[in-house]
């Protein structure tokens, strides 16, 4: 409906705020974006016996990032892995690499997942303290030039991180409770994602929202329309035969 503008999306957003109803505005951004889903196939659902394998068959299906769940046996029950394995999947990948958090004292690591090659580092929100140490982890991360997400549980506020969003690349949310895979995509936290694509497109910023569990076909439509531009997709694309197809199909 609209062409690229030389002059920005912010721009683009100021414009379309005069012109427009702002839920007419709603409805025509959310049509846009609905054409830019990326999608992050996580690794925690790959055959690790053959991780290289696994990431570089996901990249040449068309991965557009590597989502890397880290787990701490503290913040979430079960543990994952390390900066070493980001390294070590770091030199496979040919897209860039989306790192999510899932530990305690998120500040205290954050260095080292980004000299393992991290691209987009998130975090939980409610992992720190509130929303000083929310923007004191933010500023941390792209002070080493990368960029910086927010994440929050399913039953946790988006409040906890709302107004530190300028500040942001990428708002997280979970579909699931961070700490396993597999699990069954919880319908209510889409109200949290028209509420950031709202804020975002009120405050004239452009911020990625990525929706991470039980992302499937069908699921995927949903979490696009109301605002989702990034979904991660572990079960989904990784138990599946044809990589390509699957990733296809979250697309849309």
């Amino acid at each position: 409906m609209f062409k690229k503008s030389k002059f920005g999306d912010f721009k683009i957003n100021r414009l379309l705020n005069l012109i427009l109803p702002p839920a007419s505005y709603y409805i025509v951004y959310r049509m846009k974006t609905r054409t830019e889903v990326r999608v992050a196939p996580s690794i925690l659902s790959a055959d690790f016996r053959f991780l290289e394998r696994e990431v570089k068959a996901a990249c040449d299906a068309g991965a557009d990032l590597i989502h890397c769940d880290v787990m701490d046996g503290a913040f979430v029950p079960n543990i994952t892995f390390g900066p070493m394995v980001v390294a070590a999947v770091k030199k496979c990948v040919s897209v860039p690499l989306d790192v999510h958090l899932m530990i305690v004292n998120p500040a205290k690591y954050a260095d080292a997942f980004c000299d393992a090659g991290a691209d987009i580092l998130t975090f939980h929100a409610e992992a720190v303290g509130g929303i000083d140490d929310v923007r004191a982890v933010i500023a941390k991360i792209k002070a080493r030039g990368v960029k910086a997400g927010v994440a929050v549980n399913p039953d946790k506020p988006i409040s906890l991180f709302t107004d530190a969003l300028p500040e942001i690349d990428m708002a997280l949310v979970m579909s699931v409770y961070a700490g396993f895979g597999g699990q069954k995509f919880i319908p209510d936290v889409l109200d949290k994602v028209r509420a950031l694509r709202k804020m975002s497109i009120e405050k004239g910023i452009n911020i990625d929202i990525e929706m991470d569990g039980g992302v499937n076909e069908e699921t995927a439509k949903v979490c696009a329309t109301a605002g989702a531009n990034v979904l991660v997709a572990g079960n989904y694309v990784f138990g599946g035969s044809d990589y390509k197809d699957r990733i296809q199909r979250v697309r849309g």
